[in-house]
């Protein structure tokens, strides 16, 4: 099977309104994409295991339960995507009250609870992992998400109105989430009940780390270059010239990643596996039916692609925040929360190919 993604489709999308009658040539990383991904997270792997004290190394930059390089690199993946957005469009894109229903009520109601049924059916007799994973499933993704929508096509000011709404319930709601899966549903499930204690301005400082920050640049830098340099020259020039560092940011963030947890995937593969099995099962659950959903109540395949990485993506900094300030630096929950990523960037990757095919089944009329 071939994992290389449809990459004249993806640099057509992320060029989109920026090369005007031009048709630009692949480049080498664009062409390769999948490939370099893979390649990235066997670096990591590799620095992680061979390297002992890399780990430590690149945690000695943290600030907190923040890591600075992996921040860094989470910082300027979004940067370029969030440029090219037209904050304008954002309010007139959620008329749709059927689509926005259908988007929150299965990113917050449906995805919390699969991620649950999950956790509890296979990590039962795991609970430290089975935590870990409850607690991935409280909060939707708000920052590579902005990535994969880029990368399939997907609506960048819908993404937008999505990700800082989502931002916002996570802030209020999440505690309340916390207590309800960790207190409540639990013992109805005949296993022990866990208490947390996380203030909304805990949350709400993971938040603007990872969303306020690429967004106030990306605010702040179009509204100085389109009046210094005109709205032209922003879109033909500085738009195609910064493209490029999402792709390598997200190289940058995947080996940085895998390096930081190369010993323990190597020499504890099968618990690795045990947390990845639900992982998957969750993304693909959560995309397929989010996408079909979304087509069903007649959302266009950018907004259907917006909604739909929405749903699948989960606010992995958030989580591995919570169980680290909770639980330890060396817990299970902690372990839990970073394996989720390493999961979710090959799965999303090929959500993201699935994303044009589903756009090829469904979506003939759109395409041109």
């Amino acid at each position: 099977m071939r994992f290389i993604l449809n990459h004249q489709n993806i640099t057509k999308t992320m060029n989109k309104n920026t090369t005007i009658g031009k048709e630009k040539r692949l480049g080498f990383l664009d062409q390769y994409l999948t490939l370099w991904i893979f390649l990235a997270m066997a670096v990591g792997v590799s620095i992680g295991y061979f390297i002992p004290n890399s780990a430590n190394f690149i945690n000695s930059f943290s600030n907190g339960i923040t890591n600075i390089p992996l921040a860094i690199g989470l910082i300027l993946m979004m940067y370029p995507p969030l440029t090219k957005v037209k904050f304008d469009k954002i309010p007139t894109l959620f008329q749709n009250k059927k689509l926005l229903f259908v988007s929150f009520f299965i990113t917050w109601i449906v995805g919390p609870f699969l991620m649950f049924f999950l956790a509890t059916t296979f990590l039962k007799d795991y609970p430290d992992y089975m935590t870990g994973l409850i607690i991935i499933g409280l909060a939707p993704c708000i920052a590579m998400v902005i990535v994969w929508n880029e990368l399939a096509g997907g609506n960048r000011e819908y993404v937008a109105g999505l990700v800082g709404i989502n931002s916002i319930l996570q802030v209020l709601f999440f505690s309340l989430y916390a207590y309800f899966y960790l207190e409540i549903m639990l013992p109805l499930f005949g296993l022990k009940a866990l208490n947390i204690n996380i203030t909304i301005t805990e949350i709400a400082k993971t938040v603007g780390v990872y969303l306020g920050i690429p967004f106030a640049l990306a605010v702040i830098s179009k509204l100085v270059l389109t009046k210094t340099k005109g709205e032209e020259w922003f879109n033909r020039k500085f738009i195609p010239a910064i493209s490029p560092i999402t792709l390598i940011a997200l190289l940058f963030t995947i080996v940085i990643m895998f390096s930081l947890k190369g010993q323990m995937i190597v020499s504890i593969p099968f618990d690795v596996i045990r947390i990845a099995i639900p992982l998957v099962i969750f993304f693909a659950v959560m995309f397929t039916l989010t996408f079909f959903v979304a087509k069903f109540v007649g959302a266009s395949y950018e907004e259907n692609a917006a909604i739909s990485f929405t749903a699948s993506g989960n606010n992995f900094e958030l989580a591995i925040a919570v169980s680290i300030g909770v639980f330890g630096i060396n817990s299970g929950q902690a372990f839990a929360g970073v394996i989720g990523p390493l999961v979710e960037v090959p799965a999303l990757i090929l959500l993201v190919k699935f994303a044009y095919y589903l756009k090829q089944k469904l979506y003939k009329n759109e395409l041109v």
